[in-house]
């Protein structure tokens, strides 16, 4: 059986993860080879791309995403908004599709059942055939396809109550039905991705895709973790590995059993090394069980708590950094948990604020704001 180090496992991860050698040219194959980036907040994702592409900028993301359509924004896993390769959305609309669905965890007066779910979900379909619809013009087509049942205000939202029909609006994205269109004003729309893909349909049996994407992004893992990054039952995702044992290999890591693809035992030569500023929700930091207590060591078990950006030392989470946009200016705050190389920081805030097309000014001290701030 192959044994890691962690210092191993987070070398290999930051080559993967397109943070260690020569910058990708390429926007779709960067999402792809990251399997997927988490885009609830877009400017995140814009800023976790660009920094992985040679001279991008944000509107280099934007490009690919509203122009040539090589990206598609919508539910992917966990349920979460994220930007996907369209090349690859059959895959994963076909993969997402096969994950049981989560227990209700709705009250019971707020569910629905399931033949009234397949009723919204074809609503939300048809509706966004052809249009670009904000919000309150899908759920009027839900309600007037499926009756007043579907526009019950019964779901607690921010700071109202929203629809009934809206508890299954990231399956429609899961399930290919329905994508993200470009913003109206300051208003979400929703398309359908066949407008931008002809003939596009969710592919049969292709979970196996996606976790041989999955392990080569994050692995060694377990399916406990894959599990927790698909929102996925523990028990299903053990029978996962268990279905494909015969692709897969048991390795150690530090002692605990974890997989990878069979014959991707290949690991750099070099220790993981470099300063690196990620943004929200970057897939590099997303980490649970004994991943989480290496990669967030010392002081970032407890410091890093809650949704930061995160400074990257050598692999690790090693500080935290905020930004705050002031016209053409970028304001960073960067909280080392220790000795690091100004020159290194400045390095990065001049990358972020090249994606960002801002002028950054950088300042080392404490961070004040909480998480996601």
């Amino acid at each position: 059986m192959e044994t890691f180090t962690w210092a191993e496992v987070c070398a290999r991860r930051l080559a993967r993860h397109r943070l260690a050698g020569a910058p990708a040219d390429d926007v779709a194959e960067v999402v792809r080879a990251l399997a997927g980036v988490h885009a609830q907040v877009p400017s995140a994702a814009e800023l976790s791309i660009g920094l992985r592409l040679a001279g991008a900028t944000r509107e280099t993301v934007r490009h690919a995403l509203w122009t040539e359509h090589s990206l598609i924004r919508t539910f992917g896993p966990r349920g979460t908004v994220h930007l996907l390769p369209a090349r690859d959305l059959a895959m994963w609309t076909g993969a997402l599709a096969e994950i049981p669905l989560a227990a209700a965890q709705q009250p019971p007066h707020v569910r629905m059942t399931a033949e009234q779910t397949e009723q919204v979900l074809a609503a939300i379909e048809d509706a966004v055939a052809d249009a670009e619809l904000t919000v309150d013009e899908l759920s009027d087509a839900v309600v007037a396809a499926c009756g007043s049942w579907a526009g019950d205000p019964v779901m607690d939202a921010f700071q109202g109550k929203w629809p009934r029909w809206r508890q299954v609006m990231h399956l429609a994205g899961m399930r290919g039905a329905l994508c993200f269109a470009p913003n109206r004003g300051r208003k979400v729309t929703y398309t359908s991705p066949r407008r931008w893909l002809p003939g596009f349909n969710p592919a049969g049996g292709a979970l196996p895709d996606v976790l041989r994407a999955y392990l080569h992004v994050f692995g060694p893992a377990t399916p406990a973790r894959f599990a927790n990054w698909l929102a996925a039952p523990r028990a299903w995702a053990r029978g996962v590995f268990a279905d494909h044992a015969d692709a897969l290999e048991r390795v150690l890591v530090d002692g605990e059993e974890a997989w990878v693809n069979a014959g991707d035992t290949a690991r750099p030569t070099e220790p993981p090394s470099g300063l690196r500023l990620l943004p929200y929700f970057d897939g590099y930091a997303y980490a649970v069980g004994n991943d989480r207590a290496r990669l967030y060591p010392g002081r970032a078990a407890t410091r890093a708590k809650g949704n930061f950006q995160v400074l990257l030392v050598d692999g690790v989470v090693a500080g935290l950094w905020h930004q705050r946009r002031a016209g053409r200016k970028v304001q960073l705050t960067v909280e080392p948990f220790g000795r690091v190389r100004r020159a290194d920081l400045d390095e990065q805030a001049e990358r972020v604020g090249a994606v960002l097309g801002a002028t950054p000014e950088l300042t080392v001290g404490e961070v004040t704001v909480g998480g996601h701030a």
